[in-house]
């Protein structure tokens, strides 16, 4: 059966997404990032692809030259951490430098923050968060506040997984989307990956613009491969089906 997984889309182009992972902490292991998997979810039913991620550490000069990079490669940029209060928060600095703009303290981003402080409270290091690149435009934060903001097709969103979710919600709307993309897996049982290699990759070589993945699954008692494939053609992937069920018959049969 075929799923899509783009279903209003009805644009024909290809849109594709890079995501910057930023901060020492994952490089070093202390912190685990689960924000790819959140953006890709939420960049599938819009049609966006990622054609790229890369994790960097808080160095000034690699943020700003793979910002710089990363926008003129892809349609959409989104870029995470390094928009807090502290001294090692750089992200907004680099965006402003990728691009050659000012920045400076917007009362607009402070308006956000005082929905959350008190004026006392405010002080210099909170008020680092209202430091906004100059023409950039303010993405709401409805879980602390700190907004984040979006400097052409770079979308500067926070690291802490809970707030960069709700800060997706504002983003919708700015995204224009690709072709539809649909999906199709088959799974079988008591197959390996590496059976299928081989017809696998014939199969993908004769059906251009589709991709295919394996992936294996394992229980204690069975052990299998969800064969997965993805195209905006979706009689090709009719047709790719077709094909994927015709080996795993001859898998099974041998």
């Amino acid at each position: 059966m075929l799923r899509s997984i783009a279903p209003n889309m009805t644009a024909k182009t290809k849109v594709m997404a890079g995501v910057l992972l930023i901060g020492d902490e994952l490089l070093s292991g202390r912190t685990q990032d689960t924000n790819l998997a959140e953006i890709a979810k939420f960049l599938a039913p819009l049609g966006v692809q990622i054609g790229e991620a890369r994790i960097l550490a808080d160095d000034a000069a690699i943020i700003r030259d793979t910002v710089k990079s990363f926008s003129e490669r892809f349609d959409y940029v989104f870029t995470t951490g390094g928009i807090g209060p502290t001294h090692d928060d750089i992200t907004a600095d680099c965006i402003a430098a990728a691009f050659d703009l000012g920045i400076s303290e917007r009362e607009d981003a402070l308006v956000e923050l005082r929905k959350r402080y008190e004026e006392s409270e405010l002080n210099t290091a909170r008020r680092r968060m209202a430091r906004i690149p100059d023409g950039a435009s303010l993405i709401d934060n409805p879980v602390s506040q700190a907004p984040g903001f979006q400097t052409r097709n770079v979308f500067t969103l926070a690291g802490v997984p809970q707030i960069m979710r709700g800060m997706l919600a504002d983003i919708t709307h700015r995204i224009e989307g690709g072709a539809e993309v649909f999906q199709i897996t088959v799974s079988v049982s008591n197959v390996g990956e590496g059976d299928a290699a081989a017809r696998l990759a014939e199969i993908e070589s004769v059906h251009p613009g589709v991709s295919i993945g394996s992936y294996p699954w394992f229980n204690d008692e069975l052990r299998g491969v969800n064969f997965v494939a993805r195209g905006t053609d979706e009689k090709q992937l009719g047709a790719v089906k077709q094909d994927i069920d015709a080996m795993v018959a001859d898998l099974i049969s041998t």
